[in-house]
């Protein structure tokens, strides 16, 4: 049965509420837009058709009150609540309500959400759907339990103990020998009780080095399960990605198709509807790939995959809600050229602590080849109390070189930012270093340059070849420190504090 959505309801705020404004105005879908007292005059804000104001500064108080959200929703007319990423995009919960008050949710249904949303039952479920599997162990809340499966299984470590619940790397401790199994156990588990209020853990063999590949999903409800390609998010720090590119430049073709048949096996198993992502761990000495997770939502990283196949994944997920059926089969999913996306957070790109405040100057890359998501302007507030991303900067050319040259031309002639540090600098430097170029990099490739040149404790003890950090300056080498503010500008303030002040003792 249809149901045509002419109003959606986006219950998230910047780069991920703007992303999905844009295919409603495409699909002339009316969008109300949420916000909290700090967001007030926010780019999502000033972009939708309506707002409605659910509460002050803290998540809890706004973008995670479920109630308010609902009742936003009904109060302005929306059929459909979009969840966007983050904030309760994989909240099972919220998805029922919203079900429950007669809404359209856009998104997989509620029971796969909670089936997904526990790693342990997720790996219960691939394991059936023969999916490959990284040696580990579930339900662990001893140390006594790990030390036994390693004699048993004669396991080598590293080890990686993980929040059998959440995800963002929260609740995530790689562990390099024996000594330090209670400490990290107890770290672990403390994060994942204070990130999702639940501390059961499990713990895997850690494959290092490692390659992180992702396969899109889309799925409707009349049994049609496809796949849209696969995804590189190997460039991480701290388990959290920095850039993406799609294809990956570390499959062979087969070793791509068979990824890519293994996640819709696993989604059609599950009973997936809508849009989500099959997560992998890539074993490049051995040429496996391992089942990480199910990502129940749209991903940060979906337009990549929209620039090499030519979709747009939002209309899809809309056109899946409607209950329509996927209007192509596999067959008809092609792929051409290269795509890379860069996260632009408001971060300091040595440290990586956030760097809030008023962004003085903004300007946006342009030109061939570039896709932009943006989540603030020029003169726009960073606040402190959300995730620090704000834009989104892509770009596509015919070849992955392509796209390489098309990036480094956005982000060092094109892109202006000042007011606030963002990591920007440093995606310079990766995109232009040989290992990036040759796509012989590891998740940990960020780590071993960056973390000791800012004296931040890393585990070193394992060889690894071109990442050693013996060239650890070279990523940090081309970084410029700038106060983000003409001179001009810095003088106009100063004398606007002291007209308002007054003579001061100093003086």
């Amino acid at each position: 049965m249809h149901k045509e959505i002419k109003k959606v309801l986006i219950a998230n705020r910047s780069v991920p509420a703007t992303r999905i404004m844009h295919t409603c105005r495409d699909r002339e879908i009316a969008t109300v837009a949420v916000y909290s007292s700090p967001d007030r005059l926010a780019s999502h804000v000033a972009m939708a058709d309506a707002s409605v104001h659910i509460g002050g500064a803290s998540a809890s108080e706004s973008y995670l009150n479920k109630e308010r959200l609902i009742a936003a929703a009904l109060a302005n007319g929306a059929d459909a609540i979009h969840p966007g990423w983050g904030f309760l995009a994989e909240n099972s919960d919220f998805a029922r309500m919203v079900i429950a008050a007669g809404l359209v949710w856009i998104g997989p249904p509620p029971q796969a959400i909670e089936a997904m949303g526990d790693k342990i039952a997720a790996k219960d479920i691939a394991a059936t759907a023969d999916v490959p599997m990284i040696p580990g162990i579930t339900n662990v809340t001893r140390v006594e339990q790990i030390e036994q499966w390693v004699a048993e299984e004669g396991i080598a470590y590293p080890l990686m103990i993980k929040a059998a619940a959440g995800g963002g790397g929260k609740g995530m401790v790689k562990v390099s020998n024996g000594e330090n199994l209670e400490l990290a156990l107890a770290q672990a588990a403390s994060e994942a009780m204070k990130a999702f209020g639940d501390d059961k853990m499990l713990v895997e063999k850690c494959i290092d080095p490692a390659k992180h590949i992702e396969v899109q999903i889309v799925a409707d409800e009349h049994g049609n399960v496809l796949h849209l390609f696969e995804r590189e998010c190997t460039l991480q720090r701290r388990n959290q990605k920095v850039i993406e590119e799609a294809p990956s430049p570390s499959l062979s073709e087969e070793t791509r198709q068979q990824i890519c048949a293994t996640a819709v096996r696993l989604m059609r198993k599950i009973g997936y509807v809508s849009a989500g992502t099959v997560e992998f761990i890539y074993d490049p000495v051995v040429e496996k790939f391992y089942f990480l997770e199910v990502n129940t939502r749209l991903q940060v990283e979906h337009g990549v995959t929209e620039l090499i196949t030519g979709l747009d994944i939002v209309s899809l997920m809309l056109d899946i809600a409607e209950g329509k059926e996927i209007p192509f089969r596999q067959e008809g999913v092609h792929r051409s050229g290269w795509a890379l996306e860069a996260r632009i957070n408001a971060e300091d790109p040595l440290t990586f602590n956030p760097s809030f405040g008023t962004i003085s100057r903004l300007e946006v890359p342009h030109g061939p080849g570039v896709r932009i998501y943006q989540g603030a302007y020029e003169g726009a507030d960073i606040p402190p109390y959300y995730d620090s991303l704000f834009m989104l900067l892509m770009t596509y050319g015919q070849r992955r070189e392509d796209a390489i040259r098309i990036m480094d031309r956005a982000l060092r002639r094109n892109l202006r930012i000042e007011g606030v540090k963002t990591l920007a600098p440093l995606l310079l430097s990766l995109i232009g270093h040989d290992t990036f170029k040759q796509g012989d990099f590891s998740t940990r490739f960020i780590e071993r340059f960056i973390e000791q040149s800012v004296e931040q404790p890393v585990e070193m003890e394992e060889p690894w070849g071109e990442e050693t950090p013996r060239h650890m300056d070279e990523l940090t080498a081309t970084f410029t420190e700038t106060d983000g503010e003409d001179k001009l500008q810095q003088i106009a303030k100063y004398v606007a504090k002291i007209s308002a002040l007054g003579p001061q003792d100093w003086m």
